[in-house]
Order: structure tokens, then C-alpha cells, then sequence
């Protein structure tokens, strides 16, 4: 047994000396995996450039099997946002060419008025921007689309009065200013209004185009955030942009045209349309409560009073009417009393929080709410990212949505089901991305990720290497099944490891499966508490569902009990859903509901900021140069 244990030993340190590089989610640079074990390059080096004490040297080193420093495999980072690279705008004007069989030049068209100045003035905008302003302007058939011989013409101004309503749809007017030129020319130098006039002309044009872009794929590009970003960003078509809005009898209106038209979108717009009209003349001024508040039943707080003044503020008619004697009866003492605690009570059940009467940071976001600023930037984020998905959701679809903690399930354009969900920890979090459900598997084997084996039973694993084998998991090496006894954890880790089918498994009676490279997906869980928390940001990435055989059954188009019978079997088994449906694993912290009421939620990863954060980089690139 210990002959074959060295052999095991030998086996697997061999393969890991001859392992290739691979890099590791946050590292700039290639990174081997014995590296890792060693604690990094950096690390490495300075190990190797020490010599050896002759102690050291006896015991043989690393070949030896000596304990290594616990590595760590990182996920994702968050990045400064970098906008798109910007260049200068250069039109190429009609030059004489040489007449056919001969050397003898062909009159170039005559470039009259300002336009012969296109070619002089300095305009920047993105590399396809640039390339559609200058094939239009760069044709001698075109005409001038915002100016004239008077200036800036009435479509000009159009365009320009178009363009300052972005807010309206969650853009930034600041990323579409362009330079106004004088309103007369200088009778010293005549000629510069007439080149501010076709910068103006370019400027505009740039700024048009870039309006088209960003309002039917997003202003940022979602991968230069963060590793939890997953998304092709959207093809836009704006060769013909500027045809089309040369000829449009009215430019504002073909600018709304392109804006998303589904309902999600009009809902948070209307909601942002109203936040701004209720801003500046709000009836009466929000209640505050004072942060850290933690308020529990038979406690006495002179909080009590502003919990029992929000509620009066914001509660339903119903819960008013229900407890109308008690909030009439109340005269501002600190005692949290049990009829108080009813209240609460009910306040919380309806807003589908935990009704245990416990006054915590979830029920005071419920009855504070958030400032109508606060609400605004979240509603401009959300816009920005239902940009960065499909125009379509489509008829039937799955919708997760992270900050809700909430799995809904769409058919025939309807909301069928919707239920509570566990997501990814701060630590270990969600990525944002979309993809299609092709398979439900019952009875399903935990692959333990390398992420947990690594950061999480290695430690154990060193301490007892039969740790895995009296939890009855199963380890493999090269697709040969072994004990976890067998291998020598202080030297590598370079292992599979997967739970069998049964009660404890982690992801419990199935799992929902749409292939990804995050390796996510939904799942049963036997930690069932979880779903009784306000906070279910708890998981290692994967989402959790509190009803998994109803959202299963969904998917496949069955009943509960059919599925509930492949369940009974026993068996692992994957089944392909008859029809493979989309799923959009998402993040917005402002949301629509059924009814299309927009709710709002707790930023629970801190994106929302650095989404912020891609706007402000964005919005400082595109101004223009002086």
C-alpha cells in the first residue's frame, strides 16, 4: 500500500512539473501552476535567487513532497474603465484626375462655399463614426445636412434640441455637445465662421451617429467593467444614418425611433420621466431612520416613533386600514410593543420580507426608500444595461435578476412564475450574461469547482487527506479513480473531485443547465434556510432555486409530479428541454415588475458605481477639444 502511494505520489508530481501555463482570473501575466503552489512568480524568484541551507537541501525540497504555501484562485476583477478610442476626422475632398489615355488633368467638381473648409477643420469620434462622416462628406453629391448659407440651419437646430432631451432616455446630453460656431462672421478674418461653420457640420454629424450607437446598444461596452460582464456587444448599422436624417421631415423623431421599445424600457423610462417632475415639488419630506438601526420585538428605540412615521407615510390603504386603531393609538414612545410588531408584521409580508417584525437594513430600505436621486442613477444604469440585451426577450424566457434575488419565468410574453433565489457572495459573484436552457438533469453529480477545492478543502485536505473520502466523495486523476487519502495535498491539488447523487448533495434533486464558460447554472439546494434570508447573496456563483421542480417543470413544458417522478428514480439522468429557451442572468438594481411598477434594490456587488464610474470616463472622452 505505501509503495502504491509513493507511485501515486511520484505520478502526480510529474504531472504537474510537465503542467502548461494557464492564466488565472485577475493575474496580468501567465502564471504556472506550480508557480501558484509556490505563492506566485514573484515569490518563485526570490526563493530560487536564496541558496538553499544545507538542511533544506537534505530534505530534498519540493520533489520531496514539502508542504507548499495554500495558493488562491481569484475570480474576476472590476477594471478602469477605458472608453473607445477616439481619432480625427479627415474628408477627403475631389481632386483633378488624369483624363483616360492620357496625361492630361480632368477639372476636379468645383467645391464651393464653406464646404472646400471640410477638409481643414478638426472633429474626433470613433473609428466607425469617423469612417461613415467622411464617406458622406467625402461625396461631392451630398449636401450639407445641418448648415446653410445663413448658419445653422433649422434642421441643425432640430438636431441640437434632439439631442439635449437625452437624459430623458437614460443617455447623457454632455456626450452629444458639439461647438457652436460665431453667429457672424469677423470681417477680419472671414473665413472662420465658415470653418466653425463645418466643424459644426462634422461635429453634429459625429455626435448623431454616436447617439444612434449608443442608444440601441449601450454608451460603454459592458466587458471593459468588469470579468463578471459577459456580453457580444451589438452590431449598429449607421451607414446610412446620415441619408436618412437628411431626409427625415422631423430628426427628433427619428432619434426616439431607435430607442428600445421594449416594456421594461418604457416602464423605467416613464418612471425616470416622473421622478424628474416630482423631484423639485415633493408633498411631504421622506422620514429618516437612523442608520444602523437594528430594532427587535419587545425592545424599546426612540427610533419607534420614525418606524411607525415611515409606515403611516408609505404603507398600502390596506395595511392602514388594518391596523388603523393601533397607528391612531400610538403617541410616539420608544416601547416596540407587540401591536406595533404587528404592524411591522404585515408591512414586511407584503414587501416579501421575512415577517418576524426584526427592523433591520432590509425593512428600513422598505420604508425609506431610496432619495429620488438615488433612484434616478439607478434608473439610468438600468437603461443602460437592458441596451446591452436582446431588443426581443422573446415569448418565453427565464429572468434572473440578482439584486432582486428573484427567478422569473415568462410564457406567451406573460409572467407564468416567479420565485426567491440565492445568488453568488460578494466573494464569489454572478456574472451578467445571457444564454439559452438546453438541459434538466435529475439527481445530479457536484463537480466541485477548481475555485473551491482550491480556496476552500485544500486547507482541510492538507490537515486530513482523507477528508473527501469520509464525506463520500469521489477523486479522480487523469480519469482514474482514487482515495483522497492517496494523494499528497501538500504538493498538489491537480485532482477532480465530485459529489454522487443523495440527500446532501449541493445542488440537491437537479440542476437547470445552459452551458457557459462561468460554469453556472440553477439549481436545488438542501440549505433551504437560505430563502428565508432578505439577503440571499450567499452562493459561489451558481443560482439557487427555492421551488426548483415548478421552475423545472416550466422548462420542460411536464407537471410537478412527472417531474417529481423522474426525481423518484433515483437515477442521474440529463433530459434536453423540447425547446431550448433563453435565460438572462442579469443585474438591475431598478426593475418593472409584472404590473410594471418599477421596483428598486440594493446594489448587493457595488456595479452600479462602476458602471458610474464607465459613464463619467465616457462622458470626459467625448468632449470636445479646444
Amino acid at each position: 500500500m505505501e509503495q502504491r502511494m509513493t507511485r501515486n505520489r511520484i505520478f502526480v508530481v510529474t504531472a504537474l512539473l510537465a503542467a502548461t501555463t494557464a492564466t488565472l482570473p485577475g493575474e496580468a501575466a501567465a502564471t504556472t501552476l506550480l508557480d501558484l503552489l509556490r505563492g506566485g512568480p514573484g515569490r518563485q524568484a526570490k526563493q530560487q535567487a536564496a541558496p538553499a541551507s544545507l538542511a533544506q537541501q537534505a530534505q530534498g525540497g519540493l520533489e520531496m513532497g514539502d508542504p507548499e504555501p495554500l495558493p488562491k484562485i481569484s475570480g474576476p476583477r472590476y477594471y478602469t474603465y477605458k472608453p473607445e478610442a477616439q481619432r480625427a476626422i479627415k474628408v477627403k475632398l475631389p481632386v483633378a484626375e488624369a483624363v483616360a489615355g492620357t496625361d492630361q488633368p480632368q477639372a476636379a467638381p468645383e467645391v464651393l462655399g464653406a464646404r472646400r473648409f471640410l477638409s481643414e477643420v478638426s472633429v474626433r469620434a470613433t473609428e466607425e463614426v469617423a469612417k461613415t462622416v467622411e464617406a458622406y462628406y467625402g461625396d461631392p453629391n451630398k449636401p450639407l445636412i445641418w448648415t446653410d448659407e445663413q448658419g445653422i440651419s433649422e434642421r441643425g437646430r432640430a438636431m441640437l434640441t434632439a439631442l439635449a432631451a437625452a437624459d430623458t432616455v437614460g443617455l447623457s446630453p454632455d456626450d452629444y455637445v458639439v461647438p457652436m460656431p460665431a453667429e457672424v462672421a469677423d470681417p477680419a478674418d472671414p473665413e472662420k465662421r465658415q470653418r466653425e461653420l463645418m466643424a459644426f457640420e462634422l461635429a453634429l454629424s459625429a455626435k448623431a451617429l454616436t447617439y444612434v450607437q449608443d442608444t440601441v446598444r449601450g454608451r460603454i461596452d459592458p466587458n471593459k467593467i468588469s470579468g463578471y460582464y459577459d456580453f457580444k456587444r451589438k452590431g449598429v448599422n449607421i451607414a446610412r444614418v446620415l441619408d436618412l436624417l437628411r431626409m427625415s421631415p422631423d430628426v427628433a423623431a427619428y432619434l426616439r425611433n431607435r430607442d428600445p421599445k421594449t416594456p421594461q424600457f418604457v416602464a423605467l423610462r416613464d418612471e425616470l420621466a416622473r421622478l424628474k417632475a416630482e423631484d423639485a415639488q415633493a408633498a411631504t419630506k421622506p422620514i429618516t431612520i437612523a442608520p444602523g438601526t437594528l430594532l427587535k420585538p419587545g425592545q424599546s428605540n426612540p427610533e419607534v416613533a420614525q418606524v411607525i412615521g415611515a409606515l403611516k407615510q408609505v404603507a398600502s390603504e390596506p395595511i392602514l386600514t388594518q391596523h388603523a386603531a393601533t397607528l391612531a393609538a400610538y403617541t410616539g414612545t420608544p416601547e416596540y410593543t407587540p401591536e406595533l410588531v404587528a404592524v411591522v408584521e404585515t408591512f414586511q409580508k407584503e414587501k416579501g420580507l421575512k415577517p418576524d417584525g426584526v427592523v433591520g437594513p432590509a425593512t428600513i430600505r422598505a420604508l425609506t426608500g431610496h432619495s429620488n436621486a438615488e433612484k434616478i442613477a439607478k434608473l439610468e444604469v438600468a437603461m443602460e444595461a437592458i441596451r446591452w440585451l436582446p431588443s426581443d426577450f422573446g415569448q418565453r424566457y427565464v429572468f434572473i435578476n440578482q439584486p432582486s434575488f428573484r427567478a422569473t419565468y415568462v410564457n406567451d410574453g406573460k409572467e407564468q412564475l416567479s420565485m426567491r433565489v440565492v445568488v453568488g457572495s460578494k466573494a464569489n459573484q454572478t456574472y451578467f450574461f445571457q444564454d439559452q436552457i438546453e438541459t434538466v438533469e435529475f439527481n445530479p453529480y457536484w463537480g466541485v469547482p477548481k475555485s473551491i477545492i482550491v480556496n476552500e478543502m485544500l486547507p482541510k485536505l492538507r490537515a486530513d487527506p482523507s477528508y473527501l473520502d469520509r464525506l463520500g466523495y469521489e477523486v479522480s486523476y487523469d480519469g482514474r479513480k482514487v482515495a483522497s487519502s492517496q494523494i499528497d495535498w501538500n504538493v498538489t491539488h491537480s485532482v477532480d473531485v465530485r459529489q454522487p447523487p443523495g440527500g446532501d448533495n449541493a445542488l440537491g434533486e437537479l440542476k437547470i443547465l445552459f452551458p457557459n464558460e462561468h460554469a453556472i447554472y440553477m439549481h436545488d439546494t438542501p440549505s433551504k434556510s437560505y430563502f428565508n434570508r432578505d439577503m440571499r447573496a450567499l452562493s459561489h456563483g451558481c443560482v439557487r432555486l427555492a421551488e426548483p421542480r415548478v421552475m423545472a417543470a416550466a422548462v420542460m413544458g411536464t407537471t410537478v409530479e412527472e417531474i417529481g417522478k423522474q426525481i423518484a428514480s433515483g437515477q442521474n439522468r440529463a433530459v434536453q428541454v423540447p425547446q431550448k429557451i433563453p435565460v438572462y442572468v442579469s443585474y438591475f438594481t431598478a426593475w418593472p415588475n409584472k404590473d410594471g411598477v418599477v421596483e428598486y434594490f440594493d446594489d448587493v456587488y457595488g456595479r452600479d458605481d462602476h458602471t458610474a464610474k464607465a459613464f463619467k470616463a465616457t462622458t470626459d472622452a467625448r468632449a470636445p477639444r479646444v
